[in-house]
């Protein structure tokens, strides 16, 4: 089982949460495609700002969007300007309800990633960035695996699929360090799957990190 799903999905209300926190019954599917569009708006939006994840929660008429990015002080900008114009945006886009008592008041909250090489959604955002450039992706997928070593992770795999060097048969390749127990639920992994847009097509790119095992206590995804 654990080979076969997502490891945070297999993990979820054991040593994990979700990433969207609020309670509904009548308005749960519009909740719903609202995080969805938000979190998919904000990642491309702010691509090229080292975003590790998004969390939403609501509370009456009030949402707090968390965004968690290496790169903090890109998205603040100068006297908090960014934060201000990326209210504006996500208002602007996803909540034109008219002015009164039904208005959601949008929070954004900017936390630091501390250690970008033990987060797999980064490391897999590196690793497109230099397949993109045309790197070959045996020394990319080596070079972020030591990296993530380095960094203090007891494992780490990466895998690539697709034409790989623009090969005309694709398949698929990876390098894995240290241990990896996808079965064992304590197991704190972070996993994130991410497409890298080449001229010979698309390569799959999918990271898992091993950074230990978490006991008598729900994980906060502390980076």
């Amino acid at each position: 089982m654990g080979q076969k799903v997502n490891p945070k999905s297999f993990r979820l209300n054991s040593i994990y949460t979700w990433d969207s926190s609020w309670f509904s019954e009548k308005n749960y599917s519009k909740f719903l495609r609202e995080d969805i569009l938000i979190k998919e708006y904000l990642r491309k939006k702010l691509s090229n700002m080292g975003i590790d994840k998004v969390g939403i929660k609501r509370s009456g008429q009030v949402m707090d969007i968390d965004i968690h990015s290496s790169k903090p002080g890109m998205i603040i900008g100068r006297g908090g300007s960014g934060i201000d114009d990326l209210r504006k945006d996500v208002v602007k886009n996803f909540f034109k309800q008219e002015e009164g008592k039904n208005k959601t008041k949008i929070n954004l909250n900017i936390k630091e990633v501390k250690n970008p090489n033990l987060s797999a959604a980064l490391v897999a955002q590196g690793v497109v960035a230099d397949l993109e450039k045309r790197m070959p992706f045996r020394r990319a997928i080596k070079q972020a695996a030591e990296r993530v070593k380095r960094a203090g992770a007891k494992g780490v795999k990466i895998m690539v699929g697709g034409r790989l060097n623009g090969a005309e048969i694709a398949r698929t390749e990876k390098v894995i360090e240290g241990n990896l127990p996808l079965h064992t639920l304590r197991a704190d992994i972070d996993y994130s799957k991410t497409p890298a847009n080449t001229i010979y097509g698309v390569i799959g790119v999918k990271v898992w990190i091993y950074k230990g095992d978490i006991f008598n206590k729900k994980n906060d995804n502390k980076k």
